[in-house]
């Protein structure tokens, strides 16, 4: 007889969860925030500022090479280096792009 009570008590509960988990209805994905940038803008902001980094970079190195007395070695190495870490990141940022379109891909349907 106990299982019994266990057993109703068990059933009780469960359709009292489930009662709960219907009334409580919520959309898996919200609504974007108006004005709120997308994915898509964010990523081309980062690609056009990686961009001006390489291009700062290089015009920086060309007129030091030209022999530009305002220009400083030290400031060609770390503008030479910022576009380099700036670069490598966004290729690790499109690597973990590619990873999850691939695994999205894979899973089954």
């Amino acid at each position: 007889m106990s299982q019994g009570i266990e057993f109703n008590r068990l059933m009780l509960e469960m359709r009292s969860m489930q009662a709960d988990a219907m009334a409580r209805h919520t959309p898996a994905v919200s609504a974007p925030e108006p004005g709120a940038p997308s994915f898509s803008d964010m990523l081309g902001q980062a690609v056009n500022k990686v961009h001006e980094t390489q291009q700062a970079s290089g015009e920086l190195a060309k007129a030091f090479e030209m022999g530009n007395s305002g220009i400083d070695l030290t400031d060609v190495m770390i503008a030479s280096q910022k576009a380099s870490v700036s670069m490598q990141a966004m290729t690790q940022v499109r690597n973990k792009l590619v990873q999850a379109y691939q695994d999205i891909m894979q899973m089954p349907v």
